[in-house]
Formats: structure tokens, sequence, C-alpha cells
């Protein structure tokens, strides 16, 4: 039999920075090539070609995940309920911050992120694609330049503006504020990220209708942005585009108290996810059979189908980011 290609398999130490420092070590210094990564909020495994060789290095001694299509565990929708003060941060991808927004991670079905860059400027990224049902991006503080396969030019997303990544487009981050705020919400929780060493962005061609797994890539810019009140709640909201994009898959609106009246919406969904996550201001979570919840800039909710729900009491100030995926 003859060997045409053969895997060497690397492990470091469970805990601590030994896996980045290695990776370091055969990208930078060894010249070694990534075509892999998993997951991106806290990497452990990683595929690397280079000098004739294929390693696949792993934290610990885990089963591999990479080089596997893309699977979707079971739905199992739950409350949860992050706080921010409780946060646990993690060093991602391209050395950004990440901390959980979903407790649990509904069964690995969903992950919501709160990625931050602290120091800005040219981010260590490459031109990459993911293997996922679903990804979206919101800009939440400073700014980050951006380029997408067949959008163009290079472009800057700013607070409140946001993008749907559709399955498999290739993107590359390029540079950001100090201090930049991103949050993003992704199924499945864990998915592989893959490099594309062919293609140079931005790409000569431009189709702002093409569609991958069905999907149409979207870019809202805050400052354009429309509102429409929300009937008999207190509340208008701004339409992000996700539904259009996504066949009506998912939903994204942010919220905001209008008018001079007491404001009360309800977060009562049939679907399969409602992840609610505070921008600003305070309010007031009422859910049936549990006691009432105050919540603040930072939290994150999520809220199982059929669960009575309802926000009221909300601060001049209080902004909500809401979610929906249908199932």
């Amino acid at each position: 039999m003859d060997i045409e290609s053969a895997e060497l398999v690397l492990s470091c130490a469970e805990q601590g920075s030994e896996f980045s420092e290695t990776l370091a070590i055969f990208t930078e210094r060894l010249g070694f090539r990534l075509d892999a990564i998993f997951p991106a909020d806290d990497p452990a495994q990683a595929l690397l070609v280079g000098h004739g060789l294929r390693i696949r290095l792993q934290r610990g001694s885990g089963a591999s995940r990479l080089g596997s299509t893309l699977e979707l565990p079971p739905a199992a929708s739950q409350f949860t309920l992050a706080r921010r003060e409780a946060a646990a941060w993690t060093r991602g991808r391209a050395g950004m911050r990440y901390r959980d927004l979903i407790s649990g991670r509904q069964g690995g079905r969903f992950i919501a992120s709160h990625i931050v860059i602290p120091d800005g400027g040219p981010v260590p990224d490459y031109v990459h694609y993911h293997l996922v049902r679903l990804q979206w991006i919101y800009c939440h503080r400073g700014w980050v330049r951006v380029v997408y396969e067949d959008q163009g030019p290079p472009f800057v997303l700013e607070a409140g503006d946001c993008v749907l990544q559709p399955p498999g487009i290739r993107h590359r981050v390029l540079e950001s504020s100090p201090g930049l705020e991103v949050l993003e919400l992704s199924c499945p929780a864990e998915h592989e990220t893959r490099v594309d060493h062919e293609l140079e962005l931005p790409n000569a061609a431009i189709d702002r209708d093409r569609r991958w797994a069905g999907q149409r890539f979207v870019r809202q810019v805050a400052a354009t942005a429309s509102w429409e009140p929300v009937p008999e709640s207190g509340f208008e909201r701004r339409d992000l585009g996700i539904a259009a994009a996504t066949e009506g898959l998912a939903s994204l609106h942010e919220l905001r108290p209008c008018g001079s009246g007491t404001a009360s919406l309800s977060l009562a969904h049939a679907g399969e996810l409602s992840f609610s996550y505070v921008l600003d201001g305070e309010a007031t979570l009422a859910c049936e059979g549990k006691p009432e919840q105050s919540l603040s800039a930072g939290d994150a909710v999520v809220l199982p189908p059929g669960l009575a729900a309802r926000l009221r009491t909300a601060s001049p100030t209080f902004r909500l980011l809401l979610a929906h995926v249908s199932g």
C-alpha cells in the first residue's frame, strides 16, 4: 500500500498558554501554514501544513474535530441569564478576547460572544471562513475595518452597525479602534474556522445578490436606519435586515423606549431561540414562575419557547438587542 500523506498529532498542556505559544512558533518561526483552527473563541486544535508535513496541534488529548463537516447538536432551549460582572474571558483566534453570553450554549447549539480587541490597530487576521449554519456580528463600541468576498473594497463597521456573514463567505478583519467591542451569535457553538490561502480580498467580483447556503450578505448601517413603533408597548425598534437575508431563519432588532408612557414589551416566542443583550440602561424582566430580574448593560438572556416573559420599567437610556431563530 502506498502512503501519499500522513498527519502528525502533537499535544500541548490542557491548561495555560502553551497552545497559543506553540502555534505561534510553528507559524511565525518555522514557516508552517495555518489551514484550520477550532474553536474560534478558545482554540484547542489547529491544522498546520509545511515542509512536507501535516501537523494537527491539539490541547490535551481530546478526540479530533478538525476536518469534519458541519454538525448541529439537537435543540435544547432553556432559560439562561449571563451577568456582565460574572464574566470569564478567554483568548481566542487572532488575539481577540471572548466571553460567553449563553450559559451552557444551549447544549452546543448556539454561542453568543462578547468580543473585545483591547489595543486596536492592525489585526493579525487572514482570509478565512466558518463552517456555520448562522452567524451575525453587531458592532457595539468603537470601529472595525473589514473586507468580504464579492462585496467590494474594505469598509468600516461603526457602533450600531451589523453584518450577516453567510455560511462560507470569505472575509478578513483588518484593523480596529482601541477597545473595540462586538457581539456575535453563531450556530453551532463550536465550529471550524478554515483559512483560504488562494483568495485575495478585496476580490475583483462584486455580487451583492450572491447567496451562500441560501443566505445573502447584509451590512446594516445604524446612521441610515429607520425606527418603527412596536404597537402597544412603549418601545420602538429597528430591523437589522437578518430576516430578509436568511429567508426567515433568523431575525435581529434593536429596541428602545419611546414616548412618555409606561414601556412594557412581551418577549414570549415560539421559535428555537430568543436571545437578548442589554446594550445600555436598565430594565426589569418578569418571567412566569421566576423571580423578577433587574437587567443592566452587558447582561444577556435566553428565553425558551412558550415562556411568558415581559420587559418593563425600562430606563430612558435602555437599549436592547433582540435576536430570534425560528428553527
